[in-house]
């Protein structure tokens, strides 16, 4: 690696000095490509408390560096106040292109940085009492694809869907069911979409004459969970467990939950309640967990769930929750440290709301819900790969403003076909070479040297900069950090593909056997990258031609 070879020469040469590091040495890619291919900061970062000047320990630094160049390495020069510049010869990019294709999609890009950390990630977490809306889809997406990504850095990782089917809600679906098969008017507070009278149909004769709501309600449940996994299955989202609140009730876990926390001494009964002194642990207020009514508030159940996936053995809890969850944060990080554990133990993350336009006019209901739109609309829409990664093109903590029509058009300006014809485009090159008669001779045969032009040297770089963004977009739960890098190496292939011709009867055999290597290590990537936000690499896809001359209706 690159960075391992740079700083080991950094090391040897401040060792030959007199200096003895401390720490790290750091290097980075510098923003302007003039100032070189890596940068390092070491002279400064070490000469105060040597008491020299760090521009002369830079200098001689870099004398030692181009008197004896590193393997790589054409030469080294001072920057600004004393930064290590590295300019590269193309040959560490050959090294890349190797080490990529060696590896693999299975492991490039697999790092080790979570291993031996278990997580589990909670999402989507809805009531079960309709159908998924595109906001529960942003959420599912960029849940499963943190669980993915994290897997790639080498965590264990859980996915769990928090069922919440306790409360008078739940009753309330069995109840605007049975109005709806009794030709009713919905009561007070109930549900009116038309699913309602879709599920209401699954009702037995005798349920509905005895008005039976408890069946009602379970006969809906029932429906709620398999549209909710039916929708979630075509979006490729798949959980391992499904975790009703119920359990909690049934099993006693709730008021162990109570008992456990007034062993600890975190709970006060006053005013008839009982009360967690979350202010101990950072919140501005303590909450109430039994009301003096005696029933329980959404903190007690909460608080319960959370001692229960601890108990399962559990490092590390991401919960993604919505919008409205904001002012929850704090009072959930007091909770896990009244329960014996550290706050940074529990990560939430909020996703914001997501507005929706079809050809720039918003659209605001489903015909079936008649208050929200569904997610189904949108997979139906555009497809479970646009849907996936339109939600992963920024971060969730920023309101989303989708345009359907966009991301339905087969065109270069669809971000998500973008990055899919980019794959298409490579394996086109292969299957025309396979077609003429393209032999593509064995890696270790074909000298890498006539890569030198920039469009292939972007490419490269893009491709090793893969684990460092991995690395960084699981410390930052961020996975459209990855969608970024796929979108940025999606412009070089596409650079590379016009202007780096492969198959034409005016390249040479040599160039072309480079070539169709670097198409391979670039497809690694494409594939790597799509596979940790869940999305499929397709090998074609309609021609540029069709796509901007018929466009489908969004």
């Amino acid at each position: 690696m690159i960075r391992t070879e740079l700083a080991d020469a950094l090391r040897a040469q401040l060792a030959a000095a007199g200096v003895d590091v401390e720490g790290d040495i750091h290097l980075e890619e510098p923003a302007r490509r003039e100032h070189g291919d890596w940068s390092s900061n070491v002279a400064m970062a070490n000469a105060k408390r040597l008491g020299r000047n760090p521009r002369e320990l830079a200098q001689q630094i870099v004398d030692g560096l181009n008197a004896d160049l590193p393997t790589h390495v054409e030469r080294a020069e001072i920057a600004g106040p004393g930064f290590v510049n590295f300019h590269l010869r193309p040959t560490w990019l050959h090294a890349v292109l190797r080490s990529v294709v060696a590896a693999g999609v299975d492991r490039y890009a697999q790092l080790d940085v979570g291993t031996g950390t278990k997580v589990m990630v909670e999402f989507v977490s809805a009531n079960p009492t309709g159908p998924l809306h595109v906001g529960h889809g942003r959420g599912a997406v960029h849940g499963d694809a943190l669980a993915r990504l994290l897997s790639r850095a080498g965590y264990e990782v859980a996915r769990e869907f928090y069922i919440n089917d306790r409360g008078g809600q739940m009753l309330k679906m069995g109840a605007s069911m049975l109005a709806r098969a009794t030709g009713e008017p919905v009561p007070e507070g109930g549900y009116a979409g038309s699913y309602i009278a879709e599920w209401a149909t699954q009702l037995p004769a005798e349920v509905v004459a005895q008005g039976d709501v408890e069946a009602a309600t379970a006969v809906g449940y029932a429906a709620a969970l398999a549209d909710q996994r039916e929708v979630l299955g075509a979006l490729g989202v798949v959980f391992d467990v499904w975790f009703s609140e119920m359990s909690l009730v049934n099993h006693g876990a709730i008021e162990q939950t109570l008992d456990d926390l007034r062993a600890r001494g975190v709970v006060d009964d006053r005013d008839g309640a009982v009360w967690l002194r979350s202010t101990d642990y950072g919140d501005d207020k303590d909450r109430v967990l039994v009301k003096s009514d005696g029933s329980y508030t959404y903190l007690l159940p909460d608080i319960a769930y959370h001692r229960d996936k601890f108990a399962r053995g559990f490092d590390l809890l991401i919960n993604v929750w919505g919008a409205d969850h904001h002012g929850y944060i704090a009072r959930m990080k007091a909770a896990v440290q009244a329960l014996g554990h550290e706050p940074d133990q529990v990560d939430i993350e909020i996703t914001q709301l997501v507005k929706l336009l079809k050809d720039g006019q918003e659209v605001k209901l489903s015909k079936r819900t008649g208050d929200f739109i569904e997610l189904r609309d949108v997979i139906d829409e555009v497809g479970a790969d646009a849907t996936r990664l339109v939600y992963l093109l920024q971060s969730i903590d920023s309101p989303q403003t989708v345009d359907l029509a966009v991301i339905a058009a087969q065109s270069m300006d669809n971000p998500v076909f973008y990055i899919q014809m980019a794959h298409a485009r490579l394996c086109s090159i292969a299957l025309r070479a396979t077609e003429r008669g393209v032999t593509r001779a064995a890696l270790d045969e074909v000298d890498l040297g006539p890569l030198v032009h920039p469009r292939e040297l972007d490419v490269l770089r893009l491709i090793n900069a893969l684990p460092s963004v991995i690395e960084l977009a699981a410390r930052e739960r961020a996975p459209h950090k990855v969608t970024s890098w796929l979108r940025e190496l999606a412009s070089e292939i596409h650079g590379f593909y016009h202007d780096c011709p492969i198959l034409r009867d005016d390249v040479d055999d040599a160039t072309r056997a480079a070539r169709l290597w670097l198409a391979e290590a670039a497809l690694v990537g494409l594939r790597v990258g799509l596979s940790v936000l869940g999305a499929s690499a397709p090998d074609s896809m309609p021609s540029l031609a069709d796509a901007t001359s018929d466009l489908p209706e969004a």
